[in-house]
C-alpha cells in the first residue's frame, strides 16, 4: 500500500486515538512501507514533545467549557479554507483525559488541526523560553537562564587544568556529522589533547531541554532549532517504555523489535545458519573455536522481556548456555590451564539420538592473585550514545569496576566521537575520586570514529604495558561506527593487527539494536570477550562478579577437534558455535585465531548425534551403500569409544600450542538421570532452538524447556536460572 501522508489516521494512531481492530489493521497495511512507519515515528515524536510542553506549562490552565469547545472545533473545521490558522481567542486544549473520552470518528477527523492549534499554543508556550542571544543583553524581557545550566562540573587532573578558555561546542547529529569531512585524529602529546564530549569547567552542561550559544550573532533560529532537536530527543526518551509501532520484519517473526531512544535501526547481524547433521564416514572430524562471549543471551532477554520475538540471527545458542555457570571443577594442579568434562544422556529432539556434552572450567584466580591491570577505556561519546541505556550506564557499569580494582591497578580513558582524545592519562586507582570525576565529565555528542579512537587506546595501552601483567582495552560503544573506517572487514583487520601487542580487547555493547556482529567480530579478533550491558545488574555480573574472567586470560586460541568412532557413530551435529566452525586443518595450525578463556570461566558445547545402530537414510541424509557396508576400520574402533576429543591452546603470551587428548565412552544414561547442569544446558540449547526456529527442535515445546530448566535450577545462587525460566514463560506469547 502506498500512503497518504495527510491520512488521519496517522495522527490518530500516534495519538492512541484507534480502536485495537483500526491499529492492527492500519499496521498490517503499513508493514511494507518504511516510509510510512518513518512517519508515524515522527508524528509521535511531535506529539510527545507537544504533550510534554504542554504538561510543564498549562498544567494549571482551566479545562474547556463546552462553548469552547465547540468554538475550537468549528474554528479547525473551517481552517483548510483560511491562509492561515486563527490566533485570536486562543483557549486551552482539553486534558489527555478529556481527549481520550472523545475518541471516535470526528475526533481523529480533527486531528491534524488539533496538532496545529497545539503547535501555535507550543510556539506561544516555550519559544519565549529559548537562550536566545542574538538580542541586546539589556534588552527589555531578556529570557532568563534556568538555574540548573549556571552550575559547573567539577574539575580534575592536569588536563582539565589546561582548558582555561570558555569555549561551548555546538552538539549536532550523527547524521549531519557523517557528512562532514572526516575529522583529524588527535593523538596524545605532553600537552594532552582535549577529548570530544568532555565538559571542560567552564561550560554549561548541555541537555534536552535548552541550546546553549556562544556567540551575540547566534541567530533566534539557530537557538530555536537546536532546542526543538533536543526536545524532540527528550520526548523520544520518554516514549520507550510506550509501544512503538511494528516495523517491517522477516515473516518468520511476529515482530521486529523497535529501536530504543534515540537509536536507528540498521541490521548488522552476523547470518547465522543451524549446523546440519553430518555423516561420519564423509566428516570425521569436527574443528571449532571455543567462545565464551555472553552477549546474545542478554540481547535475547531484552527482547523478550519487551515481549518481542528476537530475529533468528541473534540467538546465537552457544552465547546462551555460556551465560550461565556451571558445576564443573577447575584444574587441581598441573600445567593446563583448565579441566575437562564430558558427559552424555539421551536426546530429548530425538529420543534415539544421543547428547554429549563438553564442558571447560578455567583455573580460578582470586582476587589477591589477580595480576595487576593496565586498562584503557575506550568510551563512545557520539551523539548516538545519549540515550540514558547508554552512557549513563556506561558511567555507572565502569564505576562499579572501579571499586574492585586495586591501588596498583591503572586506568586511562579514550574517547572518541568525530575525533578521538585522551580523557586521562594513565592513572593509579589510588586516584578514584580523579577517574570518576573525568568520566563524570563526559556527555555525548558528534559522529562516530571508532578506528581513530582504537588507534589511540592500543597507543596508550603499549605506552602503559605491564610485563607479566593484564593489559587491556575496554571498548564501551553501541557500535555505531559511521565516520572514518567504519566497515567491519577493515575494522577487524586492524583489531587482528592490534592483538599482536600483547593487549587484549573487551567490548561491552550498551542499548544496541545494531552492529552486535560488528562487536563480536571485534572482540574475537582482539584476544578478548563480549557482552551486552542493558541493566546495572548485567554490568555487575559481568564487571563485578566475573572480574578475573573477564580481565584475565588463562588461555588463548583455544579449539576443539572431535573424532567420532565410525562403529558407534552414523552421524552427528554440533549445536550452536555456527560462526565458529574450523577447517580440519586448521586444529594443528598456530597461526590461526581461535577464542580464550578467562580466569574461572566455564565453556560448553553439546553434540547429538546419531547412533549407527539407529541410523537410517532419512537420520543421516544419506542413502545405504550398495557395494560398502561400513568404511575401512582401525582396531580403535572395535572399543567402545564414542569419540575422542583434542584440546589445543596457547599460553596467554604463547606462540606455540599445547595438546590435550581425551578418549569418550557412552554411559548410556537417560537424560531424566542426568546431572542438574546437563539439563539446564539441554534446556537452555532447547530454547534457542525454538527461538531460531530451527528443524532440529523436535517435539519439544516451551513446556517442555520449562520442566527440564526446573529440574536442572541447582543452587542457582545469583538468580540466573530462575530468571531464564521467567523468560521462557515470557517467551509464550512470542512463539506461536
Amino acid at each position: 500500500m502506498t500512503y497518504d501522508p495527510n491520512d488521519p489516521r496517522l495522527t490518530a494512531y500516534a495519538l492512541d486515538e484507534l480502536s485495537d481492530d483500526e491499529r492492527r489493521d492500519l499496521e498490517a497495511q503499513l508493514a511494507d512501507d518504511p516510509d510510512a512507519l518513518r512517519e508515524l515515528d515522527d508524528i509521535a515524536a511531535l506529539a510527545a514533545l507537544l504533550a510534554d510542553e504542554l504538561s510543564d506549562d498549562l498544567a494549571d490552565a482551566p479545562g474547556l467549557t463546552d462553548a469552547q469547545r465547540q468554538t475550537l472545533e468549528d474554528a479547525m473545521t473551517d481552517a483548510p479554507n483560511q491562509k492561515e490558522p486563527p490566533r485570536d481567542n486562543v483557549v486551552a486544549l482539553p486534558s489527555p483525559d478529556e481527549a481520550t473520552e472523545q475518541r471516535g470518528e470526528g475526533a481523529r477527523n480533527l486531528a491534524p488541526w488539533a496538532l496545529l492549534a497545539a503547535a501555535v499554543l507550543a510556539g506561544v508556550v516555550f519559544v519565549p523560553t529559548l537562550l536566545y542571544t542574538g538580542q541586546d543583553s539589556e534588552a527589555p524581557n531578556a529570557p532568563v537562564v534556568d538555574k540548573a545550566l549556571e552550575q559547573k562540573p567539577s574539575v580534575s587532573g592536569d588536563w582539565l587544568s589546561d582548558n582555561k578558555e570558555e569555549v561551548v561546542e555546538e552538539e549536532e547529529s550523527d547524521e549531519v556529522a557523517a557528512s562532514a569531512p572526516e575529522p583529524a585524529t588527535v593523538t596524545p602529546t605532553t600537552e594532552v589533547p582535549r577529548s570530544p564530549g568532555y565538559v571542560a569547567p567552564q561550560q554549561q552542561p548541555r541537555g534536552p531541554r535548552a541550546a546553549v550559544a556562544s556567540s551575540k550573532d547566534a541567530s533566534f533560529k539557530d537557538a530555536r532549532n537546536a532546542n526543538l532537536a533536543g526536545k524532540k530527543l527528550a520526548a523520544n526518551e520518554a516514549r520507550a517504555a510506550k509501544p512503538a509501532p511494528i516495523s517491517p520484519t522477516a515473516k518468520a517473526d511476529k515482530r521486529a523489535p523497535e529501536p530504543e531512544p534515540g537509536e536507528v535501526r540498521r541490521d548488522d547481524l552476523e547470518p547465522v545458519d543451524d549446523n546440519p547433521f553430518l555423516t561420519v564416514a564423509s566428516k570425521p572430524l569436527s574443528t571449532f573455536s571455543i567462545d565464551v562471549d555472553t552477549a546474545s543471551y542478554s540481547n535475547v532477554r531484552r527482547y523478550l522481556k519487551r515481549h518481542v520475538a528476537p530475529p533468528r540471527d541473534a540467538v546465537r545458542i552457544e552465547e546462551m548456555i555460556n551465560y550461565f555457570d556451571y558445576d564443573y571443577a577447575p584444574p587441581s594442579g598441573g600445567e593446563a590451564p583448565f579441566a575437562v568434562h564430558v558427559e552424555t544422556a539421551s536426546s530429548p529432539w530425538s529420543p534415539e539420538n544421543r547428547l554429549v556434552r563438553i564442558g571447560l572450567k578455567g583455573r580460578v584466580v582470586e582476587a589477591e592473585q589477580r595480576p595487576v591491570s593496565n586498562l584503557v577505556f575506550l568510551l563512545d561519546v557520539s551523539g548516538s550514545m545519549s540515550a540514558q541505556n547508554k552512557l549513563p550506564l556506561l558511567k555507572q557499569s565502569l564505576g562499579m569496576l572501579l571499586e574492585r580494582l586495586g591501588e596498583k591497578d591503572r586506568v586511562a580513558i579514550v574517547v572518541y566521537a568525530g575525533a578521538s582524545g585522551l580523557a586521562l592519562p594513565s592513572t593509579s586507582c589510588a586516584e578514584r575520586a580523579t577517574i570518576m570525576r573525568a568520566m563524570d565529565n563526559l556527555q555525548a555528542g558528534g559522529s562516530t570514529n571508532g578506528a581513530a579512537g582504537i588507534e589511540l587506546a592500543y597507543q596508550v595501552a603499549v605506552e602503559n604495558f605491564i610485563e607479566g601483567g593484564t593489559n587491556r582495552v575496554i571498548l564501551a560503544t553501541d557500535g555505531d561506527f559511521n565516520v572514518g573506517t567504519s566497515s567491519r572487514s577493515a575494522l577487524t583487520t586492524m583489531i587482528e593487527q592490534k592483538a599482536k601487542s600483547g593487549v587484549f580487547l573487551s567490548v561491552l555493547g550498551f542499548g544496541m539494536s545494531h552492529n552486535d556482529g560488528t562487536l563480536e567480530k571485534l572482540a574475537d579478533k582482539g584476544n578478548g570477550n563480549y557482552a551486552f550491558i542493558d541493566t546495572a545488574s548485567e554490568a555487575r555480573k559481568v564487571l563485578v562478579e566475573q572480574l578475573s574472567g573477564t580481565l584475565v586470560t588463562i588461555a588463548k586460541d583455544v579449539k576443539i577437534q572431535v573424532e567420532f568412532n565410525p562403529a558407534h557413530v552414523a552421524s552427528y551435529r554440533l549445536v550452536g558455535y555456527n560462526n565458529r566452525l574450523l577447517a580440519a586443518r586448521d586444529f594443528n595450525d598456530d597461526t590461526k585465531d581461535a577464542g580464550e578463556i578467562g580466569a574461572g570461566h566455564a565453556v560448553t558445547a553439546i553434540y547429538e548425534i546419531v547412533p549407527t545402530r539407529a541410523a537410517t537414510s532419512e537420520k543421516t541424509g544419506v542413502d545405504p551403500l550398495k557395494y560398502q557396508a561400513k568404511p575401512r576400520l582401525t582396531p580403535a574402533a572395535d572399543s567402545l569409544e564414542l569419540l575422542n576429543l583434542k584440546l589445543r591452546y596457547k599460553q596467554p603470551d604463547g606462540h606455540t600450542s599445547a595438546l590435550l587428548q581425551f578418549p569418550v565412552s557412552d554411559s548410556g544414561e537417560r537424560l531424566e538421570a542426568a546431572s542438574a547442569d546437563m539439563k539446564f544446558a539441554v534446556a537452555v540449547a532447547s530454547f534457542g532452538q525454538l527461538l531460531r526456529r530451527s528443524p532440529h527442535a523436535g517435539d519439544v515445546g516451551l513446556s517442555e524447556v520449562l520442566a527440564l530448566a526446573r529440574q536442572g535450577q541447582g543452587q542457582d545462587r545469583h538468580g540466573y536460572r530462575a530468571e531464564f525460566m521467567q523468560l521462557v514463560q515470557n517467551a509464550r506469547g512470542v512463539l506461536r
